[in-house]
């Protein structure tokens, strides 16, 4: 006897809540079901921006690049690149981005002529800078 009206309780239940649950799902307003609106927001573009200090120096005299990064996280490291033949080569120069976006890095060089400079924060790169060794 235990068994048949566990049997009827449970399926009691059962139709209680199919029919409870559709019937919800009919009452609800069609807003609900309506596929709601996506605004894609482009993400912002990482820039740098680069100025030499001097046109021209000494070999090994002290220069500084100045510029501003946008797009680009505080603290992350800005790193001199010099183009060597057809590389661009990382040279020891780094400094990391300002609070403000900023940044300023001393830089020497020691290859005599035109040297063609630029910063970069992984794979962002600034426009190049050209500065003239003598």
């Amino acid at each position: 006897m235990n068994r048949a009206l566990r049997m009827t309780a449970v399926g009691v239940i059962a139709v209680s809540l199919i029919a409870g649950g559709s019937a919800a799902a009919f009452a609800a307003p069609a807003q609900l079901h309506s596929p709601t609106p996506v605004v894609a927001t482009a993400p912002a573009t990482a820039s740098l921006t680069a100025k030499a200090s001097v046109a021209s120096v000494h070999a090994w005299e002290e220069f500084r690049i100045a510029g501003a990064a946008h797009g680009i996280k505080a603290g992350s490291k800005v790193t001199v690149q010099q183009k060597q033949g057809t590389k661009w080569v990382s040279l020891p120069a780094q400094v990391p981005v300002s609070s403000t976006g900023s940044y300023s890095v001393r830089v020497k060089l020691g290859i005599k002529g035109v040297n063609q400079l630029r910063t970069a924060v992984n794979s962002t790169v600034s426009p190049v800078v050209k500065v003239t060794v003598s």
